[in-house]
């Protein structure tokens, strides 16, 4: 459904809120609060929804269930991202008055590498076929590994990317002032907030090799892979902000995120044979988000009430 056009508009008006996120409401370097996190957040959900809707009275019902499965099965992929923000501002003692800085550009990097996921992806589905199968058995692969796996122990300062950028550039000592480059001792030096820009981008490369197949296993259409991917990414920073001291508490989180690429994956592999109706993927992703959720709650609230 994407005419030139549309991709022009869409990726507009992206560059338009994004403009004005940093440019107006986070022109100085300041904590986000929980009160505008949870703004933030609900601002960027109904924008999706809007745009959903908008598909829906332009393209009809397909597109637009297609998109909001989409979107969900992002969404709830991208929460692993924020565990790791976590991780890496932890590591790398990034304060909260710039966390919202490094997670902007993280986030435009992440856009053009999703964008160019997508378009590899495409190309390769048009050309060879039997790539939805070996994406479909990727995901079995990867939900069953963390099923059973759980979670790899993560050390940001230890990562590969980290390593690299400390053997290749001077890394600034001391305050930096929230700035990515500085010049230390006559020559350009790259800060801490570089070094966890990096590694976050490493991440999400990483986790785009999971969440860009999932949604072709919804649907075909680039257009619709893309602005679901987008609508996602865009308010990752605002649900750091809102839910990452929440996060922990969610324990079943994993097992439902593994079990939505496990069937997802199942999926794409019988696709040949049984094609399952987005309706149904629908409403199976849901279930298996909303018990996930449950059963943390539940578990958490039984924990509390039971006797030290």
């Amino acid at each position: 459904m994407g005419t030139p056009t549309l991709w022009f508009a869409f990726n507009a008006c992206v560059l338009a809120l994004l403009a004005l996120d940093l440019g107006i409401f986070h022109r100085q370097a300041r904590a986000v609060s929980l009160r505008g996190a949870a703004v933030w957040s609900a601002v960027w959900v109904a924008l999706s929804l809007g745009f959903n809707l908008w598909i829906l009275r332009t393209h009809g019902a397909t597109p637009a269930l297609e998109f909001f499965t989409g979107y969900l099965v992002e969404k709830s992929l991208s929460l692993d991202n924020i565990f790791v923000f976590l991780l890496v501002f932890r590591a790398f003692d990034i304060q909260p008055r710039y966390q919202h800085r490094v997670l902007f550009w993280g986030v435009m990097g992440a856009l053009v590498m999703r964008g160019a996921f997508i378009g590899i992806g495409t190309a390769l589905v048009a050309r060879f076929s039997w790539i939805l199968l070996a994406l479909g058995a990727f995901l079995v692969l990867a939900g069953a590994r963390m099923l059973f796996r759980g979670q790899p122990e993560l050390h940001p300062q230890r990562s590969a990317v980290s390593r690299w950028a400390h053997a290749i550039f001077p890394v600034a000592q001391g305050e930096t002032g929230g700035r990515f480059f500085v010049r230390e001792n006559g020559r350009r030096a790259v800060t801490t907030l570089f070094l966890a820009l990096l590694v976050l981008e490493g991440a999400d490369l990483i986790f785009a090799l999971d969440s860009v197949p999932a949604v072709f296993g919804i649907t075909r259409d680039p257009f619709l892979v893309y602005t679901s991917n987008v609508c996602a990414i865009l308010g990752l920073r605002a649900f750091y902000f809102l839910l990452a001291g929440a996060l922990p508490f969610f324990r079943y989180l994993n097992v439902g995120i593994a079990a939505v690429l496990i069937f997802i994956g199942g999926k794409m592999l019988a696709d040949p044979w049984l094609r399952v109706p987005t309706r149904v993927s629908l409403v199976v992703v849901g279930a298996i988000l909303g018990a996930a959720v449950a059963a943390s709650l539940l578990m958490g609230r039984a924990s509390e009430t039971t006797p030290a």
